[in-house]
């Protein structure tokens, strides 16, 4: 019983080490270092879902210096060029333009929260803007890699 219990203790301890060095690995977009400057990222073009919302792209515009992001606009337009701006659903319904202008004002919150955190992975998805926050990750990440290169 005794030798039982010191080899699960022992397989803890094992597995613990381990898994360890792995916690720090995942979408982390920090490289070891960015150029100063100010980068330009979009994201691909975004079909309709099945009932017709999201169409678009967005496109962020981040600056570095000292291997810090200081500064990140995110800007969300339809298919045509046309920025969402306050006006984007107004055609809709009440109920699906509040969720497009939900969806536009968030584009600065996430802007905001990569600026704050400094890298994607301090910033989460917000409910109801969930399509923005698919294209800001994608526009955040074509930027990163021109910063990096």
């Amino acid at each position: 019983m005794k030798k039982n219990i010191v080899a699960a203790a022992a397989a803890v301890v094992i597995s613990a080490v381990m898994i360890l060095p792995m916690s720090g690995c995942g979408e982390d977009s920090t490289p070891s270092s960015y150029k100063d400057g100010t980068y330009t990222g979009r994201s691909a073009d975004r079909e309709a879902d099945e009932d017709g919302n999201g169409a678009g792209y967005g496109e962020v515009q981040i600056t570095v210096k000292d291997n810090k992001i200081t500064e990140c606009t995110f800007k969300t337009y339809e298919l045509d060029g046309t920025l969402k701006d306050e006006t984007y659903g107004a055609d809709l319904t009440k109920e699906n333009r509040l969720k497009a202008q939900k969806a536009v004002q968030s584009a600065d919150k996430y802007a905001d929260f990569l600026v704050k955190s400094g890298s994607l992975d301090g910033v989460d998805a917000i409910s109801g803007a969930t399509i923005s926050y698919g294209e800001f990750k994608e526009a955040v990440n074509n930027a990163l890699s021109k910063a990096a290169e």
